[in-house]
């Protein structure tokens, strides 16, 4: 029961770091300090979109769900839970431009508005 549990809340952190993905650059336009995390997420994403690599948290998952005597994971978290689920299978390629391009959008807003409120402080620190 314990390791069902364990499964379960490592499968939701999953969701929420991929919601975290795909809006995090926008929520650091208002809380600032996120764009580092944001910035290493979207490396990561990126990384395991290019090359074969195996996610901790669906090796942790698949850890506990075959200690509560469930299949693991064989294709991982995003092909299990994902693709084929909220978006056809054939999609997926799409779903990934659609969020590359948010990710970069928001960090062009972050710029620009960190650019904005720069400028705005030297004009205001040369009117004294």
């Amino acid at each position: 029961m314990v390791s069902q549990a364990l499964a379960e809340l490592i499968m939701t952190v999953h969701f929420a770091v991929l919601v975290f993905l795909i809006v995090g650059g926008f929520l650091a336009w208002h809380w600032r300090g996120l764009i580092y995390p944001h910035l290493a997420m979207a490396t990561w994403g990126l990384l395991v979109v290019a090359f074969p690599l195996n996610c901790p948290l669906t090796a942790a998952e698949n850890f506990f769900r075959v200690r509560a005597g469930q299949p693991e994971l064989v294709d991982g978290f995003i092909d299990h839970y994902i693709d084929g689920v909220l978006y056809p299978q054939t999609a997926a390629g799409a779903v990934q431009l659609l969020v590359g391009v948010l990710v970069l959008g928001s960090w062009t807003g972050y710029y620009l508005r960190w650019r904005g409120e720069r400028h705005a402080e030297s004009r205001h620190v040369g009117a004294h």
